[in-house]
């Protein structure tokens, strides 16, 4: 049974997507079966396999409105062992027609019920908000990977989403306990950088929640997706690679 990883943020810009795609990359050159699931209305995750979000017939929307069955709308990449089922603007319109069904809710957990058994990872890539689709992600979900981008005010956010993971737990108990908290954008050069790893380890360490891996800056991973490729594919060489590649090896031997 594969383990459902919810990466997730109300904060825009902190990196989700791009370590969605990459982590996703990096596992499955590992050997490991993995399906991206896109549900950000946005569908940068499914732009960055080169796919076009405007040309889709069958995408994540359609299965969770029961159109189609989840497992026609999962299509191979490119990359061996990676599969995504892809998103396009339709399913900005998901969250106003899912809150008028009962329990709404669980409609993603039981649209994914057929191919979790099939992967060893899924990663669920989210919207910067805390609406109806992020709240059925985290129901699907075994755990989340938070994205903190070394900024003053990612500190700030991060007690308010685990605030809302646990709002979630109690109100509707569905434990979504936190894999890891991934500290992106980080440049060692600035002081603001080392400050907010700095607050992190302090805060998190006695839980081991954050990663040990810390993601850069670098140029690569950000023009990757322009490119319509996970950076492991533009770039093998780049730091940007090299920083996922460790995630995914520390994210196998936490699971081990």
């Amino acid at each position: 049974m594969g383990e459902v990883i919810a990466v997730m943020n109300q904060k825009g810009g902190c990196g989700k997507t791009t370590t969605v795609v990459n982590t996703a990359t990096s596992l499955a050159v590992m050997g490991k079966s993995v399906l991206i699931v896109d549900m950000d209305p946005q569908a940068n995750a499914t732009t960055s396999f080169g796919l076009i979000k405007t040309e889709l017939e069958n995408t994540i929307y359609d299965a969770l409105i029961g159109n189609i069955n989840v497992k026609k709308a999962t299509i191979p990449t490119f990359i061996k062992n990676l599969f995504i089922i892809p998103s396009n603007v339709s399913l900005s319109g998901a969250g106003v027609e899912l809150s008028n069904e009962e329990n709404y809710h669980i409609k993603l957990k039981d649209t994914l019920a057929d191919v979790v058994p099939l992967f060893d990872y899924i990663f669920i890539d989210l919207p910067p908000s805390l609406g109806v689709l992020t709240v059925n992600a985290l129901v699907a979900s075994d755990s989340v990977l938070i994205p903190i981008q070394a900024e003053y005010y990612a500190l700030e956010g991060v007690a308010d989403l685990i605030n809302t993971i646990n709002l979630v737990e109690t109100r509707l108990r569905s434990p979504t306990p936190i894999k890891g908290i991934l500290l992106t954008l980080y440049d060692k050069r600035t002081r603001l950088s080392r400050d907010v790893h700095r607050e992190l380890k302090n805060y998190f360490s006695d839980n081991n929640l954050l990663f040990k891996t810390i993601i850069p800056r670098n140029i690569k991973l950000a023009e990757a997706p322009s490119h319509g490729k996970p950076c492991l594919i533009h770039d093998p060489e780049s730091t940007g690679t090299k920083a996922y590649l460790s995630l995914a090896r520390e994210i196998i031997k936490k699971d081990e």
